[in-house]
Parts: structure tokens; sequence; C-alpha cells
């Protein structure tokens, strides 16, 4: 299933630097760090927001930043009138810490919001779904980035990368429903856009990749390029949730993760959208493009003895 992009004849040019500081929430993870990046080349005062206060040698400002310390939250505003916003990670409710945030970033001269979801959580759903509609309610210029699920699952710091190197399998509750899995860097050049672009999209963005793939396709494509045996096993809903409560998240959250998995087997995210190519004027990445240049990431195949 194709979903319907933006509607555009063609996407606006990103600003260059203009005298506009933004704050980076997140700055340290899969999209606020490409995110820092894009908005210093372009010559923006970037404010990088994280609780370490981390200097990353981007050419940002790095700020101290905690959700759960409201203290540190003016200081990292001062100055700032575009806000990148990353909800806190394993949260179940963001909306009790954002939405106080929220009223602050405004009232500090805030006057633009890009707000990082999910695909799979709409406006006043759960999760960031409050956060969203609060934003739209909040600023007069906003966007909601929902993308798909991040092809860096499988490379970076995240239970499917960890199994596929030890294991060689992926563990999931999605059955054969398929995923638009999409590249943080084409999530970051979107929020970029939305950020900058003179015109503020005012609107949800629902962001995937190419091509909407089932776990087992993902691991056939890790297969084929790492010469490893790599495996789809998938599990039921329940032993999926105590999987994810076993290895330390709140209970809450891991029923939310393992009934998003659930979702997955029943088409929920069997979809493609053309978002990226519409607001950034290029197609977005492939996953058999993105594992190609992530070979190593995946661990090596067994030496072959003689």
């Amino acid at each position: 299933m194709r979903a319907a992009a933006p509607s555009a004849a063609a996407p606006a040019p990103i600003g260059s630097g203009n005298g506009s500081t933004v704050l980076v929430t997140g700055a340290t993870g899969n999209t606020g760090s490409r995110v820092v990046r894009r908005l210093v080349a372009l010559g923006h005062q970037v404010r990088a927001a994280s609780r370490g206060a981390v200097d990353q040698g981007d050419g940002a400002t790095p700020v101290r930043f905690d959700w759960d310390d409201p203290s540190t939250h003016d200081d990292a505003l001062r100055g700032a009138d575009l806000l990148y916003l990353v909800p806190p990670t394993g949260a179940y409710d963001p909306a009790a810490v954002m939405l106080p945030f929220l009223k602050r970033a405004s009232a500090a001269g805030v006057r633009r919001a890009v707000l990082l979801s999910s695909s799979a959580i709409p406006a006043g759903g759960p999760g960031a779904g409050r956060v969203h509609q609060a934003v739209a309610d909040t600023f007069g210029e906003w966007a909601v980035l929902r993308p798909s699920w991040f092809m860096q699952n499988f490379t970076d710091r995240h239970p499917h990368a960890d199994t596929i190197r030890a294991e060689g399998s992926i563990l999931t509750a999605t059955g054969e429903g398929r995923v638009g899995f999409v590249d943080a860097d084409d999530i970051a050049a979107v929020a970029v856009h939305a950020l900058l672009d003179a015109t503020a999209p005012n609107t949800d963005l629902i962001i995937t990749g190419p091509q909407a793939l089932s776990y087992g396709e993902i691991a056939a494509t890790v297969a084929r390029i790492t010469g490893r045996a790599v495996h789809h096993t998938p599990i039921p809903y329940e032993r999926m949730r105590e999987r994810l409560a076993a290895a330390g998240i709140p209970a809450e959250f891991a029923a939310l993760l393992a009934g998003m998995d659930r979702s997955i087997a029943d088409g929920a995210e069997d979809r493609t959208t053309g978002t990226v190519e519409a607001i950034t004027g290029r197609p977005p990445r492939s996953f058999a493009a993105y594992a190609a240049a992530h070979a190593d990431s995946f661990g090596k195949a067994p030496a072959v003895r003689a």
C-alpha cells in the first residue's frame, strides 16, 4: 500500500544561515545528531541539548538538558526560535514532561517546533500522540515527523542488531507483516526542511523508505550481503512483551512496543510514502543500499575451514 505524499510542485530550497538559532533535543541520538550536523553545515546557530552537554566537535553549542529536570529547560531555550523535539527515550507517557516544556518554549519565543513521533502513533494516541496534538495547538508553525522503523535498528545499539551479531537471528512478533523501514539520514533531511523552509508544513509527515519489507526479507538481505546465516524467528506477542521487560524496559512501555509488533503482523505498517522525495527532492535510501554500506556492522561470516 502506498500512502499519499505531501502535495508540492517541487521541494523548497533550504535556507542558508540567516540568524536563526535552533535548539535540538536528543542531539546525540539517531536523528538529533544528524539534524545538528546538517544545520551547522547550513550556517545556523545550533544549541545541541543532551543530559551530558556533550561537545561532539560538530560546531554546535552543547547545552545541558534533561527532560526530568525542569531547571535545565530555560537555559537550553535561551535565544532559540526553532525547536527540534525528540521525546525522552523509553517514556510511556512523554506528555507529562513535554507539555510543560512546550509552554515554556512558546513563552521564550520559539516560533516553529518539529516533533519526532512515529508512523504507528496518530495525534492524540499513546506515547507521543498527546504531544503531537499539543505541538499543533501551541505553535503557529509546526510539523510532526512520523517515520517508520529505522534501518539503524539492525546495525546500531538495538536488540535486533545485537541478536543479528550474536545469533544470526531477528526475533519479533510481526509474523509476515511488512514495514517501510527508513534510514535516519532521510528522516534528518526531512526534519531540516521542516525546520527551515519558508513555509512550515503545519501537518504530520509519514516518512518511509522506498519498500515495505518483512523481517524475513530483511534477514535474507543481510544474509546475502554478509554471507552469514541470518533468519527471522517469529515469536508470540506475550513472549515479545516478556523479553522486552526482561531487558529492563518498563512493563507499560514493553507492552506498547510488543503491541506495535502485533499491529505490524496485522498489516498496519505495510505502506510506503513519497514524503522524502517530495520534501527533499531525492528518493529515500533502500534497505539493500543501506545494508551494503554497513555490512561490517552485522558481524562477520564464519571462516571456512579447509
